[in-house]
């Protein structure tokens, strides 16, 4: 009875057909509860619920120990009448009956919460959502979970929920949307903590760095990044933070602030791969080749799987003449980030050199195809302050 439950909750349009369970309501009384069961299944059929419902109930009150029965008339009820009270009886025996029906447990739980009772649906959902496993369902039940812990202030519990939606689901924008104010909740939660605990610790004050740097008060995010350093030097992360937002600046005596930053942060931590490979952009930057191919080598070798380190590696290598070597390297990094137009460029204008014409002209249409999606993504994101680094990132080696 229960296998088109799906497609009756995509569409709310119950066709809940293919033969209603018959129970044994008694001798006499079997012959009518199999009339109205199949008169039922009719009406179904031709996608008339509004039919259905009546010939349910006469089956209920016939046999009101009939599982499939009561489930049926209960999600109609609900989902095509919006009567959630009435509902709820008829959900309740299909769950109690046969406990095994997490989707009819799933829509009991929101029926309860449409009806204030908040912590019986709670406690269904929650019952219900580990089995559920029709996709579009389970987001559903997910997403209702979600709203009930953040009202309670359950945001651990949330982000649990959001974690398993997302596996299911990573690019539905409900559950996008969903795990970004999670997240904010949870991050407002913790800076409220600190802040009564350690008001005056270097961490305070590099978390105060974070909040203008949102704002777009550089300058204020470098004082009180200083402030930490002076409280702790040997803060974690915080060298590197503070050398990354020097790093942006465009006066040679800033860059080479950012520089001893990076410096400092690598005497903390030796593996340090994105101080590493900062410091072999500035090194690039400066036209210093050795030291540059040094530093994206070293990169590289600490972290394989990371994109721009192997970008940068492999460009160095085409500009010592070393094409055969930067190959590999290159298509290594369109395959680990696709959407980078920088790297399709660059291994179109190799394959050409090489004279592989197809394989060129395929990823200059990727090129052009991630270079109009970046522009969009930085239309949308118009302070360039919150952008995203995948696209604040400069084109120059495009062009």
């Amino acid at each position: 009875m229960y296998k088109n439950f799906a497609r009756l909750c995509a569409c709310l349009v119950p066709l809940l057909g293919a033969g209603l369970c018959l129970a044994q309501p008694g001798a006499n009384k079997q012959a009518e509860f199999a009339a109205h069961a199949r008169k039922a299944d009719e009406y179904l059929r031709d996608k008339r619920p509004d039919l259905a419902i009546p010939e349910l109930e006469a089956a209920v009150a016939i046999n009101p120990m009939d599982a499939d029965t009561q489930g049926d008339l209960g999600v109609l009820l609900f989902l095509i009448q919006g009567k959630a009270a009435e509902a709820i009886p008829h959900l309740r025996v299909a769950v109690e009956k046969q406990p095994s029906l997490a989707k009819i447990q799933g829509i009991l739980g929101i029926a309860e919460l449409r009806t204030q009772d908040v912590e019986q649906g709670r406690k269904d959902l929650e019952a219900a959502f580990p089995s559920v496993t029709d996709a579009k369902f389970k987001i559903q039940v997910g997403l209702e979970l979600v709203g009930l812990y953040t009202e309670t202030g359950d945001l651990d519990q949330a982000a649990g929920v959001l974690a398993q939606l997302k596996k299911a689901a990573p690019d539905n924008p409900e559950v996008l949307y969903a795990e970004y104010q999670t997240y904010f909740e949870l991050s407002g939660e913790a800076r409220l903590a600190l802040s009564l605990a350690a008001p005056d610790s270097a961490q305070m004050h590099q978390l105060l760095a974070h909040e203008e740097i949102k704002e777009g008060e550089t300058n204020r995010a470098i004082a009180q990044y200083r402030m930490a350093i002076a409280i702790n030097p040997r803060l974690p992360g915080v060298h590197s933070e503070l050398a990354e937002l020097l790093n942006t600046a465009s006066d040679p005596a800033i860059k080479k602030e950012a520089i001893k930053e990076y410096r400092l942060a690598l005497e903390q931590n030796p593996q340090d791969e994105m101080a590493i490979l900062s410091l072999a952009e500035i090194a690039a930057q400066n036209g210093d080749v050795q030291e540059a191919y040094r530093d994206y080598a070293k990169a590289v070798q600490l972290q394989p799987g990371d994109a721009d380190a192997k970008l940068g590696l492999a460009k160095t290598l085409i500009t010592m003449n070393q094409d055969d070597k930067a190959l590999p390297l290159l298509e290594d990094a369109v395959r680990l980030e696709p959407t980078d137009p920088t790297a399709h460029y660059r291994l179109s204008t190799l394959y050409r050199k090489m004279g592989r014409m197809d394989d060129a002209r395929r990823e200059v249409e990727l090129y052009k195809q991630y270079k109009d999606m970046k522009e969009k993504l930085r239309a949308l994101y118009k302070d360039v302050l919150i952008q995203p680094k995948e696209i604040r990132a400069d084109d120059q080696d495009d062009k």
